[in-house]
């Protein structure tokens, strides 16, 4: 293809001076903010109280990401790309601010970091220190949506970003250390679900630069040719470029990139005109380029550069001791700001030429900002899919299968910004249904009849078994503007409780900046529960991840258990319509009983909980004894135990409460969405005994009940005890079972004189026990079991 367009060669030695230039005013502004507080362009010399304190953060990769970026920027110019940067290095936070300061975009949204002496300033003192910004690409910088405090996601980000949005390049740096990571390497077989025709397309450019902290990284030290084999084999074609001297890498850069976008024009060109979907191989770039590029040599007679020395702070100088001052002046003039700034600090107007324009400045993509045209999603009415429940129990329903109808409508409803994610689990999580409207995207070979549900293009991708993709898949989607959830078996929902942590942080500062539009929330739809998992066993059993969540700011998460599926289909209502939020959904895929009305179901999910007239006897009454109920098996297990205490001790005030929305529980001090005091003893009274049975760890309604006046509480929760059992055993093995709550229950209200009754409780379990163990199945009296109407 021809390098000259609009009457510019932007392959010639003229032009590539100018990228020169950008990126070296880029460095020059990088170094500044690890060091300087004042005295930015160095007009004086300098002196203590321009240095920092304790300069904080890192180097290593700066100098070569700032190479990339001009050389980017470049290449929007020339193609007129729609392109935005994700930055994967931990701590390389001063690239991304440093690249939108010299397009102007930073002062755009800061007018009081403006593009002058003043403003560089301001600039170079509020980087990693006291009130000011991250080390990372942190949700105050322009541009980003991956922060890279967490490494291991960039890739997968990137890949979510493009999906669905045809014309976008995500040029995705990839740090050799974070190459390492299991999630970062799990991402290079991204290929296999890219869409030429309806997606954009990934540009990864691996940055080798040879060490991490204090090691050399793996992929460093191997070889072209088994970099090539590695790469070919997950569908790319490497383009490689390794050097230290500017003169011959500019051009060798601009070339590789030259030669990765013109092939990625190629392969949609293709595959469009033809409406052709087979997976193309897919170019990347991997770059050579010696980390703490352009930085000091050597110190104290061992290498900097080229080194692990340079990872971070490379020359000892801060306020305190200045001893060194002169080589930390002479790295920085080393650029010769005086060729790139005026005297007033201004970048020069024909090196800001080199940066691209309004929003195809990369800091300035929409796409970064909530996204290129984000719609609120279109919701199916969830009243049409409502069971009629009507007599409490006799309906046997699977909460996923009749979610996964309302899915199914919501794809069609969404055919271009609604997706599904998980990591194999789809049919498991009996979401049949959702195939009725779409397929799973799939770029490989499809051997039928073998294969099922596979083509080019669909709304679902669940078809590589690997829980960081599939939630960095969905968080790249949501952080551009998109909507969609995550389904995944409960227990492993811990594989990636980080990735969410870090995806809360992302929202909770991004709510902090007025500029940034809101996201809509991240969906997790947590089925395969600890209560029942059959042949799974004792590994397959873990609530944790509502506690993980529930430690973090209150305003951001929402934990859902819904009892039955009426309640399930409200809560979806509820929390895809939500923005700035991570919803967790436990849901169950067995058969169970269905229990709640539609409008009961609305209540449940707009108030949180909800007395359960029909299931009570206290009829509005002092209780002598409340029990609440958070989960299918909880809220199940809990009704039998009512039904058990009303034959036996038919005087008993009870007071039964469903809760879905955990969280409100929670006091104001902690959540301010949480129940009042007033509230809250209306519904659990002050001081009379509560049963509460409980989906996840008990210490998670010990905290909520801790600052109420009623802790006269007994928890039945999980208690880590599991095993490969029947469905009933794993709620007798926590004691979360009709009899251990009628046992309990019984000896809160009447003390010793239910001493016969408790007995009898046992007695069951026992037989229970035994049962199991000759015939491999629940007890008939459990098996067999339905709800009848108290009287």
């Amino acid at each position: 293809m021809d390098s000259v367009k609009n009457n510019v060669d932007y392959s010639s030695a003229e032009y590539l001076n100018k990228v020169d230039e950008f990126w070296r005013a880029a460095n020059y502004i990088s170094v500044g903010q690890l060091y300087l507080k004042d005295n930015p362009l160095l007009k004086r010399p300098i002196v203590a109280s321009d240095v920092k304190v304790h300069p904080i953060g890192h180097w290593g990769t700066i100098a070569g990401q700032n190479f990339i970026y001009a050389h980017l920027n470049r290449a929007i110019n020339k193609y007129g790309l729609n392109m935005f940067y994700i930055e994967g290095p931990g701590h390389g936070g001063q690239v991304m601010v440093s690249n939108s300061y010299l397009d102007g975009s930073y002062s755009e949204i800061y007018p009081e970091i403006s593009e002058d002496e003043q403003g560089m300033a301001k600039l170079f003192k509020q980087f990693s220190f006291p009130g000011g910004v991250a080390s990372h690409a942190a949700p105050e910088t322009p541009g980003s949506i991956h922060e890279g405090g967490e490494l291991g996601y960039s890739l997968s980000h990137g890949v979510g970003a493009i999906f669905d949005n045809p014309e976008v390049i995500a040029a995705v740096v990839v740090g050799d250390g974070e190459a390492e990571t299991g999630p970062l390497a799990t991402s290079w077989q991204s290929t296999s679900f890219i869409n030429p025709i309806t997606d954009g397309a990934v540009l990864p450019i691996l940055n080798l630069n040879g060490f991490k902290i204090s090691n050399p990284t793996i992929l460093a030290r191997k070889t072209d040719e088994e970099l090539t084999k590695y790469f070919e084999g997950m569908g790319w074609e490497p383009i490689f470029v390794e050097g230290d001297d500017p003169k011959k890498m500019h051009p060798a850069m601009a070339q590789a990139v030259d030669a990765a976008v013109e092939k990625i024009e190629a392969i949609q060109q293709h595959a469009r005109e033809n409406n052709d979907a087979t997976r193309p191989v897919w170019p990347m770039i991997v770059l050579r380029a010696p980390k703490g590029w352009t930085g000091p040599k050597e110190w104290d007679g061992k290498p900097i550069e080229n080194s692990f020395r340079a990872h971070q702070i490379p020359i000892p100088v801060d306020q305190l001791d200045m001893e060194h001052i002169d080589h930390l002046v002479a790295w920085l003039k080393s650029y010769k700001p005086e060729e790139l700034f005026d005297d007033n600090g201004v970048l020069k107007p024909e090196i800001k030429a080199m940066a691209p324009k309004g929003i195809r400045r990369m800091a300035a993509n929409p796409i970064t900002n909530g996204g290129l045209a984000p719609r609120p999603m279109k919701l199916p009415n969830w009243r049409d899919y409502v069971l009629d429940n009507s007599e409490r129990g006799k309906t046997i329903a699977q909460d996923m299968t009749v979610f996964g109808k309302w899915a199914r409508d919501a794809i069609k409803l969404n055919p271009d910004n609604f997706r599904i994610f998980g990591p194999d689990e789809t049919m498991s999580n009996r979401l049949a249904p959702i195939f009725e409207a779409s397929s799973r995207q799939w770029e490989e070979s499809i051997k039928e009849p073998n294969d099922e549900f596979l083509a080019p293009a669909g709304r679902i991708i669940d078809s590589q078994l690997s829980e960081h993709q599939a939630e960095g898949w969905l968080e790249g989607y949501v952080l551009t503007g998109r909507h969609g959830f995550f389904s995944s078996y409960e227990a492993f929902l811990r594989v990636v409780d980080s990735m969410l942590t870090q995806h809360f942080k992302w929202l909770r500062k991004a709510d902090e900046q007025a500029w940034r539009k809101k996201y809509p929330s991240l969906n997790i739809v947590d089925t395969s529960t600890s209560f029942q998992q059959d042949h799974n066993g004792y590994t397959h059993q873990d609530p944790g991840i509502l506690g993980h969540l529930a430690d973090k700011k209150p305003k951001f998460i929402r934990e859902y258990l819904p009892a039955d599926a009426n309640s399930l289909l409200a809560v979806a209502n509820k929390a895809f319509a939500s923005e700035e939020k991570i919803n967790v959904i436990v849901a169950s895929k067995h058969p169970r009983p269905q229990w709640y009305s539609a409008d009961e179901a609305q209540v449940l999910v707009e108030k949180g909980l909800k007395i359960i007239d029909w299931a009570s006897t206290d009829h509005d009454s002092e209780p002598d004894i409340v029990f609440a109920a958070a989960g299918t098996e909880p809220n199940w297990e809990s009704l039998a135990a009512i039904s058990i205490l009303h034959k036996q001790y038919p005087e008993m005030k009870i007071r039964f409460i469903n809760v879905v929305d955990l969280l409100k529980l929670q006091s104001p001090k902690i959540n301010p969405r949480g129940l009042t005091d007033e509230e809250f003893d209306t519904y659990f009274t002050t001081d009379k005994p509560v049963i509460f049975a409980f989906h996840g760890f008990e210490g998670l309604i010990r905290d909520i009940f801790f600052d109420r006046h009623n802790r006269n509480i007994n928890i039945h929760g999980y208690r880590e005890n599991g095993d490969i059992t029947t469905p009933f055993d794993m709620r007798v093995l926590n004691e979360l079972d009709r009899y251990h709550l009628s046992k309990d229950a019984a000896l809160a209200v009447y003390g010793t004189a239910a001493a016969q009754f408790a007995q009898k409780m046992d007695d069951k379990v026992s037989y229970h026990n035994s049962y199991i163990r000759e015939h491999g199945t629940d007890i008939p009296e459990v098996e067999e079991w339905q709800w009848e109407p108290l009287d």
